[in-house]
């Protein structure tokens, strides 16, 4: 694990960008970048406009290492170039923005109120290419739905079970329990899920710390303990569907949670904008999240 990355996920202020739109989520997010799928036809045209997209976003002035911290890519994304460059290397080498990669499959059918990961049986060989690729960390998201205590029991065990393979291998994991926003009784699903949480973090060995990737709470400062935890390196929010001013504005109210968005942070970019607007565009919502993420 690279120190300088360590150090400044850990301390520097900013945000982190959430680029790792995947194959079930990608035709949506290219739909509201203004590239309908009558565009297009297959997966490899379409992940080719993906990654047109996110080189863009990644290339555009207003995307650097003073205000976002980090990046987590898609693994197709991981395994492209930018300008010659890995992905990941460019990330860090040109834009000082520390690169993590997704490495769930997706939400196997929802049970006991919630969906866990699908199986991954080939993490340990995308860890490998990974750790060529100069990769810091990994995310990893699982969805609750409402305050079963099974449910989220589980989902915590199996995110802490596969985060402790991540970190076995060298990497820091983000942990993604999201809680939807329409849950039924939200408040109560994050009370189970926060304790939870606590627990796992209390299995982790001496040395071992992982990040929380959280919906923004119910009550205000709710994760405030989970901030302050010595396993938690950082605490990052999900827009999770709301709109970009209103995540900034509930993300703000929570003190040391930092942002980690994906749809909020590229809402009004458009493939028809020009770089000069495109760029203009990015920069003020880059602006936004940073603010919100400075509490």
């Amino acid at each position: 694990m690279d120190a300088r990355q360590y150090e400044k996920v850990k301390t520097a202020k900013g945000f982190i960008a959430a680029l790792d739109q995947s194959g079930g989520s990608t035709p949506k997010a290219l739909s509201l970048y203004g590239i309908k799928p009558e565009a297009y036809s297959g997966d490899e045209q379409m992940f080719d406009l993906m990654h047109a997209m996110r080189t863009r976003i990644i290339k555009s002035p207003a995307f650097n290492g003073n205000r976002v911290l980090a990046a987590i890519l898609f693994e197709q994304t991981m395994d492209r170039e930018i300008d010659g460059r890995g992905t990941a290397d460019y990330l860090w080498s040109v834009k000082q923005v520390v690169p993590f990669v997704k490495v769930d499959k997706g939400l196997a059918d929802e049970a006991d109120g919630v969906q866990l990961m699908k199986e991954m049986p080939n993490l340990d060989a995308l860890l490998t290419r990974a750790k060529a690729r100069g990769v810091f960390g990994t995310k990893m998201r699982s969805v609750i739905n409402r305050a079963d205590s099974d449910g989220i029991g589980h989902v915590v065990a199996q995110q802490f079970t596969i985060a402790k393979q991540i970190l076995a291998a060298g990497f820091m994991p983000i942990v993604e329990p999201e809680v939807n926003i329409h849950a039924t009784d939200k408040e109560g699903a994050e009370r189970v899920l926060k304790a939870a949480i606590q627990k796992q973090l209390d299995s982790l060995g001496a040395q071992q710390q992982v990040m929380l990737k959280l919906t923004i709470p119910s009550v205000d400062d709710f994760y405030a303990d989970l901030v302050k935890h010595p396993k938690v390196l950082r605490v990052v929010a999900l827009s999770g569907g709301y709109s970009r001013d209103d995540a900034n504005k509930r993300l703000a109210r929570n003190h040391g949670v930092i942002a980690s968005f994906s749809r909020a942070l590229t809402e009004g970019l458009s493939a028809q904008q020009s770089d000069a607007e495109f760029n203009k565009a990015l920069d003020a919502s880059i602006g936004s999240i940073y603010e919100a993420s400075a509490s």
